[in-house]
């Protein structure tokens, strides 16, 4: 699987640029479906008006509405209680999975019970887009900051598709979103390497390569061990 690990979404041209890149295609070529369940366990967001905004490609982070040739949703909290060849060919045929942010937890959670994380390994060609916790939960390592649901089992690993893990929505001290401090702060729970990233910034993984795409501003640390 080729990942595109955003903050924010497809949010300038340089993380477009990257996507098609890693579709080998055109935008408008490709199909897609949008993973709405990490919005359901995040308090902020939760189900109603985001979780529509996000589908509906209304939302303000650029994902949904960049123009696909055809979306559809899949939901991992209903895939649990339908056969696998109601979905799985769905998700094997789709160029692209776009997954929404919310609490990074409960994404990971469903990924597991639905079997979506089972067959992700085969899926070489696919595309990840995640936007926040949909980028998160492919890391080893999230950190407590992050952690707002728990699961039943008390599992509190993510997938650790990549080494590192990210701290999103780096923001300059007094605008919305993580200051530096905050960041700082998290990077002493964070044991690998770790990606700090604002809403210009994507990390970019294709076949074991790692590339920074950014109009903005990211930060790099290495393992505990060498910082």
């Amino acid at each position: 699987m080729k990942l595109l690990l955003t903050d924010g979404g497809v949010t300038n041209p340089s993380i477009k640029a990257a996507l098609v890149r890693l579709l080998g295609k055109p935008i408008e070529e490709s199909s897609a479906l949008c993973i709405p369940t990490a919005m359901y366990g995040h308090p902020m967001v939760g189900p109603g008006e985001r979780t529509w905004q996000f589908i509906s490609g209304r939302s303000e982070n650029p994902m949904v509405d960049l123009g696909w040739k055809s979306v559809g949703v899949l939901e991992l909290t209903a895939l649990p209680s339908i056969a696998a060849e109601r979905w799985v060919p769905a998700v094997e045929q789709a160029d692209v999975l776009l997954a929404a942010g919310g609490d990074v937890l409960y994404l990971a959670h469903w990924m597991r019970e639905s079997g979506l994380a089972d067959l992700l390994p085969s899926l070489h060609e696919t595309v990840w887009v995640g936007l926040s916790a949909g980028s998160m939960v492919m890391t080893p390592e999230v950190g407590e900051d992050f952690m707002q649901w728990r699961p039943p089992s008390g599992d509190l690993s993510t997938l650790g598709l990549v080494d590192f893990s990210m701290f999103p929505h780096l923001a300059p001290d007094g605008l919305p979103g993580n200051t530096m401090a905050e960041a700082e702060s998290w990077l002493t729970g964070i044991t690998g390497p770790a990606y700090l990233t604002d809403g210009q910034t994507a990390i970019v993984v294709d076949d074991g390569a790692v590339e920074v795409v950014s109009e903005g501003t990211w930060h790099h640390y290495p393992p505990a061990a060498e910082r």
